[in-house]
């Protein structure tokens, strides 16, 4: 029996179990797939947004300016990478002009902060390689860039070590609530969880995890956006991340440094073909390309390394959906977090927390305990420390990933731990083998081959990404 089960390890349900694991009860975290970060959280623009596009007075206002405040400390508390790099919306016309003007008014009354009207000269200043068509910008200081896979997988170890319960491979199949607590059916009655209460995070499947509990109260609409992610050599053409400005078109796409040294560029913005549609398409990926070059004209999409699309979890309201359920006294829904939902997910964390409260779930803080410190990454240390750490561990001498530099240690220890990967992706999204230049074209098979052995599994039972999607074919005979 737990006090409190939260359903989705994205980014929303990361940051919940994380602020949860400060206080004195217990919780467990539920996600159907076989690592966290395998939803919205894996595929987006990794921003992190100041506030001043949401409308004045919504959800989404509230808990963008709140979240963006808490970006930092968080970074430092689990150690994940954050650099706040300031953003730009770009006017390419008169009309725009105007719009920004709205935009920064919109922003003040938002309570974001530094938000200032720049013209072309200064804007030039600022960012030498913009396009000939740009007059001027919105330039808002306090917007930033985030690892965002490193970031949920850092807030739920930290969670783990403080006595959250993590159950992967656990697709909810069934919810009844009884007179003091849920049972929550696991894999069509393969096994149950009982709690207390329910934080639904499901992401886009957040309105079916509701019907299962009580009434259809919303319905997830999924869009689509498609990126292109470039090149190291494409990462220093900007350093502020450049939105266009919004018009009757739709909000533009972005360009924009990664934490990592990339360039981004994208979305596009259309419906998806369902739940599960992830794939790009030519047409899409041109009107993203076109409209990039508006803003940046030399961007080389020749150093393009990959191109990927992300679902967002629209809903049929217009806001964020932050709510104990209507028809279910002790289920939080937490639901319908499109964009800035990545930057939101802290502050929407603390309204769960109070949520929660407020339903009679008590909330004393747990005792004081000091946590793991957060261990210096390899690849972050200078060359005496890396060669302590090779002394100790000659695997950390071995690189593997020529592109990135990840060595054979780094590895291997991404596989241990409460969240350690058990795919090849998943050994990517921790410590990034595989997403330079050749694409794992040159390390891809000696990671297959590490978990395999570090694993103790087949080199063809090591998935891809999620289960089911296999990279090798092979029978026992090893055929």
């Amino acid at each position: 029996m737990y006090d409190v089960a939260v359903i989705g390890a994205g980014i929303v349900g990361a940051c919940t179990v994380y602020e949860l694991s400060r206080l004195d009860i217990s919780v467990c975290l539920i996600e159907k797939e076989n690592d966290a970060a395998a939803g919205a959280t894996k595929a987006n623009s990794a921003l992190v947004h100041a506030g001043f596009d949401p409308e004045e007075g919504t959800l989404m206002a509230r808990f963008n300016v709140e979240g963006c405040s808490m970006f930092e400390r968080l970074s430092k508390e689990a150690g994940f990478p954050y650099i706040r790099n300031g953003a730009l919306v770009l006017a390419f016309s008169e009309e725009d002009l105007d719009t920004i003007g709205m935009l920064y008014k919109r922003g003040v009354a938002n309570g974001v902060k530094g938000l200032r009207i720049i013209d072309r000269e200064e804007l030039l200043l600022l960012e030498p390689n913009l396009g000939a068509q740009v007059s001027g910008a919105l330039l808002a200081p306090s917007a930033g860039i985030v690892g965002p896979w490193e970031m949920c997988m850092a807030l739920i170890v930290k969670a783990a070590n403080r006595g959250v319960s993590l159950r992967f491979r656990n697709t909810v199949t069934g919810i009844r609530k009884t007179t003091d607590f849920f049972e929550i059916e696991i894999n069509g009655g393969e096994s149950q969880v009982q709690a207390k209460r329910i934080v639904n995070a499901a992401g886009i499947h957040a309105d079916e995890i509701m019907e299962m509990a009580g009434e259809k109260e919303f319905t997830i609409l999924p869009r689509k956006g498609q990126y292109y992610v470039l090149d190291k050599s494409q990462g220093t053409l900007v350093s502020h991340t450049l939105f266009q400005c919004p018009s009757d078109r739709g909000k533009g796409v972005m360009v924009t440094p990664t934490v990592h040294g990339n360039l981004l560029v994208g979305p596009d913005s259309g419906p998806a073909e369902g739940k599960e549609d992830k794939a790009t398409s030519r047409e899409g990926l041109e009107v993203v390309k076109e409209s990039a070059l508006r803003s940046v004209e030399s961007i080389n999409f020749r150093d393009t390394i990959r191109n990927y699309a992300g679902l967002r979890a629209y809903s049929d309201r217009k806001d964020f959906i932050i709510e104990e359920s209507a028809s279910v006294r002790g289920l939080i829904n937490l639901a319908g977090i499109k964009s800035p939902g990545l930057t939101a997910a802290p502050a929407i964390a603390w309204e769960a927390l109070r949520l929660l409260e407020s339903t009679g779930l008590h909330m004393a803080p747990r005792p004081e305990k000091n946590d793991p410190e957060v261990r210096a990454k390899y690849s972050e240390m200078n060359d005496e420390e890396k060669q302590a750490v090779i002394q100790e561990n000659p695997a950390y001498g071995r690189v593997i990933c020529r592109c990135e530099g990840i060595t054979e240690g780094e590895i291997i220890e991404s596989l241990k731990g409460p969240l350690g990967a058990v795919s090849q992706d998943g050994v990517k999204r921790r410590v990034r083998p595989g997403s330079g230049r050749c694409q794992g074209g040159f390390c891809g098979p000696k990671v297959i081959e590490i978990i395999s052995r570090e694993l103790n599994i087949k080199p063809w039972e090591v998935p891809l990404d999620l289960d089911g999607s296999y990279v090798l074919g092979g029978e026992e005979d090893g055929s």
